[in-house]
This record gives C-alpha cells, sequence and structure tokens, in this order.
C-alpha cells in the first residue's frame, strides 16, 4: 500500500529540470536568458540574506519543522492506540489545516484507501477530510459513520474558523447522541494554538486530547507539523520517512546559490517569467494520478502567499500569479489547446516519475489494425511517460514556457522533499516581490463580512457594510 524505495538519499533526490524555460529552448521573446538572471544576482542575494537571518531568529519556524523526532515518535505510540479501537478518523478543517493531509493521504496510500477492509489497511484507520460546508455532503457523511467507531480530529489555530468550528458543534452534538460524554472524551482530538484561541479553552474545560500548531506557522506551511503529520500516521504513511525527505531538501535550499538551489531557481524563473514576458499563470500538472492533490496543496500556498495589493513598504502592487491545477494525461484533452495556442501567458510545471508503484502492459489483441497494434507489447508507464515528454515538446516547440520537478518514485521520502522545496521556493518568490508571503489580509476581510452578517457579536458594522449595497443591484438579476 505505502509507496517506499530505499536507497541512498541522493539515489532518491529529486530534480529540477527548466531547460525549457530557457531562451535557447523557447526563444527570446518568452524564453529566460541567462544574463536575465544574473542581473537579479544582487536581489536574489538580499532575499537569501533576509531569510537566513529570519530564519537564525527563529521568524520562520515552518524551516526548522523537518527536525521533530520526538514529534514523530509522539504521534505514531498514539495513532497506534487509536488503531484498535476505531474505524475512522474525521478531519474537520480547511484551507492549509486540510489541503496537507489530503495530498498526503492521495500521494501514499491506495486511491481507493477507504474502500479496502481493515487487514487490507494494516489496521489502519480510515480518513475523511470535511473541508467544507456543504450541508448535503457533511450531513451525508455523517450518515454513513458510525460515532462509535470514529474519532474526531478539529484543526483551527485560532478556534475562530467559523466553518471548521461549526463542523466541530455538529459533530459534538452527533457523537452525544450516542456516547456520554466520558466517552465522548476519547472521540475528539483538537489541533490548534498551544496558548490561545476558543479550542484551546474547550480543551481546557472538556479534556480532549490536543497537539499543537507551533507559533508563527501558518495552516499553508502546517503540513509537517500535526496538522499534516497526525492524519497521515493514521493512514499509515511513514511521517518518519517524510520529515527525512524535508531535511534532505533543507540541505539544497541551504544554498545560498541560485544555480544549486533548486527553490531559489524555480521561485526566480517564475518572478522573471511574470515580471519580465507577461507570464502571470503557474500551472502544476502532475503525470501521476497519486499527486493531483499536491497541485490542490500548491494552489493554495501559491494564491494565499503571492497575492498580495501592497508591498512590505505599504505600496499598492496587486501581484501574484494564478495557480492553476491541471492532470497529465487527463487534461491535455480539456486545457493543453489553451496552453499551446492560447495566450503565452502561462508557465507549465510538470511533476513526472521515474518508477511507478505497478506495471501495466498493454496486451496486442488487433495485429491487423495498424492504429492499434503498435500500442501492442509496451506498458501503461510507457505511455504515460511518452505523453509527458510529447507535450512537453509541443509546448516547447510553441515557445511556451515549461519545467519540470521529476520524483525518483512516489514515496514518504521523495513527498517531503516536493512539499518543503514548494514552501522554499513560494517564501523566496514573495521576498523578490517584495510582500509578505506570510499573511492573508484578503481571506481575513471575507472572514469578517462573514461572522457579522452571522450576527458575531463586535461585527455589526461589518453586516451594515454588507447590506449596504445598492438596492438597484436587484435590477441586474434576471
Amino acid at each position: 500500500m505505502h509507496r517506499e524505495k530505499h536507497g541512498k538519499e541522493t539515489d532518491r533526490k529529486i530534480s529540477f529540470d527548466f531547460r525549457n524555460m530557457m531562451a535557447t529552448v523557447v526563444g527570446d521573446e518568452n524564453g529566460i536568458a541567462e544574463t536575465m538572471i544574473d542581473e537579479l544576482s544582487d536581489e536574489i542575494s538580499r532575499v537569501d540574506d533576509n531569510l537566513k537571518k529570519k530564519r537564525e531568529r527563529g521568524n520562520l519556524p515552518f524551516f526548522d519543522l523537518p527536525y521533530q523526532d520526538a514529534l514523530v515518535e509522539e504521534l505514531i505510540d498514539f495513532v497506534d492506540r487509536l488503531k484498535p479501537r476505531f474505524e475512522n478518523l474525521v478531519v474537520l478543517g480547511i484551507g492549509g489545516s486540510a489541503l496537507g493531509a489530503i495530498a498526503l493521504k492521495t500521494a501514499l496510500t491506495s486511491p481507493f484507501y477507504n474502500l479496502l477492509s481493515k487487514p487490507e489497511r494494516k489496521g489502519n484507520l480510515r480518513l475523511f477530510v470535511a473541508d467544507n460546508i456543504d450541508p448535503d455532503e457533511f450531513n451525508m457523511l455523517l450518515r454513513v459513520l458510525d460515532p462509535k467507531e470514529t474519532v474526531c480530529n478539529v484543526i483551527s489555530k485560532s478556534g475562530e474558523t467559523a466553518e471548521t468550528m461549526s463542523q466541530f458543534l455538529i459533530m459534538k452534538e452527533w457523537f452525544g447522541r450516542k456516547l456520554s460524554k466520558e466517552e465522548m472524551r476519547d472521540h475528539i482530538i483538537v489541533t490548534t494554538d498551544k496558548e490561545s484561541g476558543n479550542l484551546r479553552t474547550i480543551v481546557e474545560k472538556e479534556g480532549y486530547k490536543d497537539f499543537v500548531i507551533p507559533a508563527g506557522v501558518g495552516g499553508r506551511f502546517s503540513v509537517f507539523t500535526p496538522v499534516g503529520l497526525l492524519p497521515g500516521a493514521a493512514v499509515g504513511i511513514d511521517i518518519g520517512e517524510l520529515l527525512s525527505g524535508a531535511a534532505f531538501m533543507d540541505t539544497l535550499c541551504r544554498k545560498s546559490s541560485v544555480w544549486e538551489n533548486p527553490a531559489y531557481m524555480n521561485g526566480t524563473l517564475h518572478f522573471l517569467a511574470d515580471v519580465r514576458k507577461g507570464k502571470r499563470i503557474s500551472v502544476m500538472m502532475p503525470y501521476a494520478a497519486a499527486l493531483r492533490d499536491v497541485a490542490d496543496w500548491y494552489r493554495q500556498i501559491w494564491a494565499e502567499s503571492l497575492g498580495k495589493k501592497l508591498s512590505l513598504n505599504g505600496e499598492t502592487v496587486y501581484v501574484g500569479p494564478t495557480p492553476v491545477r491541471a492532470l497529465g494525461v487527463t487534461d491535455q484533452h480539456s486545457q493543453l489547446q489553451l496552453y499551446i495556442e492560447g495566450p503565452s501567458d502561462k508557465v507549465i510545471t510538470f511533476i513526472t516519475v521515474d518508477q511507478y508503484c505497478e506495471k501495466l502492459p498493454i496486451p496486442r489483441l488487433y495485429p491487423e489494425i495498424e492504429g492499434l497494434d503498435y500500442l501492442g507489447g509496451h506498458t501503461l508507464n510507457e505511455l504515460i511517460q511518452a505523453e509527458q515528454r510529447a507535450t512537453a515538446v509541443s509546448l516547447s516547440k510553441n515557445r511556451r514556457l515549461n519545467c519540470t520537478i521529476n520524483l525518483p518514485c512516489v514515496s514518504a521520502f521523495s513527498i517531503g522533499q516536493l512539499l518543503f522545496f514548494l514552501e522554499v521556493q513560494t517564501a523566496f518568490i514573495g521576498g523578490l516581490y517584495r510582500i509578505n508571503p506570510f499573511d492573508q489580509p484578503g481571506v481575513e476581510e471575507g472572514k469578517q463580512y462573514a461572522y457579522g452578517i452571522m450576527g458575531r457579536k463586535g461585527f455589526e458594522r461589518k453586516k451594515e457594510e454588507a447590506d449596504a449595497l445598492p438596492a438597484e443591484r436587484d435590477r441586474y438579476i434576471i
């Protein structure tokens, strides 16, 4: 079930191929010349120095998350005690409190994991991540689960996330219909801030088991905290290997030279593609179904970190590439036409895999049909890799920027590398844009309007503003 391949760390290193980003391949009009990278060297050094100083001062704690051996042992021990007692783990979280766990489960378990029997799952829990408050979906989830066989992990650093806390209130009542208050205590796990917030108050009142989201780690950078590690351990992922992969990538991302640091190089290329070449859209296109939700996770960290109105000095800048998720080969038949012949405003990042977990031969059944016979004797593995290569060639021939992150295989070690690579890349390019990649003021404003509309005390003004939209707007509803 797990996608592990052991060997020397260097043999398991992921790689970043950016040849098809360069002017020597795709031409001067769209491509990045080495001189453009050289001209940015002072800015690159400034951002590198700033990141290193902040890290030394402890102001960027996400950098330290790969080094948590004690937490790994604690989580594994805790999950080992859950497994004999429960069948299901329901994660209540949204955004960064959900996307990391989803990405890990999709990447590192069977695509039909929740359909397997408990022995087939090696005793691990089924995982359901309730990351939306659609009432139909959430109620239907509760209908198919047995409260006695279910444990809930509610995740919110502030304990104020309206969506998550509403689900928690509903689920607590759901548990209460079948369980005593004493029994319920074992069915609820809280992941939140160490010292403050509504969930911290609830933990102290109810005595629920809790895990801590470290101070200074925002949701979209929290996959290597209990936010992602607890659900990962619950489905049997080797979270120690996951962090080992992140630590290995950290050694590469400490290098100051952009030519030796894959995260810095990818950030630099995306920055130049945006500000110098007008490529405002960043498409991530994995050629492995297991990685589709890694692209979803990337979509959040890129959008929420980089989409900013104001620069660090308060100047109005409106920056941020738009992230788009695609899936090879599926989206060759839905989006690729646009990428090749539509506006030249995109950078395509492929994620490829050398060795898939399975090898599936294509039988030769119709030798008399030339249009089918050529497939026989090959494998689906060969076909999907040929499709990716053909797509990259087609894009490059049409002068469209593309690059490739290659994984030797999909394993906890390689996924740890990949996620940490993308986190560092995000922090670095935020420095090039001269914005704060660790806040989200636009999201906070929307939350405040929702609080007001729902009647939360202290947000009456926000409700008034929402209600004050011109009445004539109804003329534009047909």
